[in-house]
């Protein structure tokens, strides 16, 4: 696997860890808690795209679940056309 390649899979991971930490911090802090504004701050602009597509379920906001299925698939085939 080339360096390149490598790198995409770390970036993926940890964009998929931050996807599930600002999902799981949403439950538990504040909105202004520093650490809730800058997990929004660094997930906000992927979701808000998915957002406006997905429609309401009934107080459910499945677009982290839409984000996190993209940045997968994304990842693969960035790494499938690099190796």
């Amino acid at each position: 696997m080339t360096s390149l390649a490598n790198a995409i899979v770390i970036i993926k991971q940890a964009l998929i860890l931050i996807i599930l930490a600002d999902v799981l911090v949403g439950y538990f802090l504040d909105v202004v808690h520093p650490v809730r504004q800058f997990l929004d701050s660094i997930v906000e602009p992927f979701l808000a795209p998915i957002r406006k597509l997905l429609p309401s379920a009934g107080g459910l906001d499945f677009s982290p679940l839409v984000l996190f299925f993209l940045v997968e698939i994304v990842g693969r085939v960035l790494v499938g056309i690099l190796v």
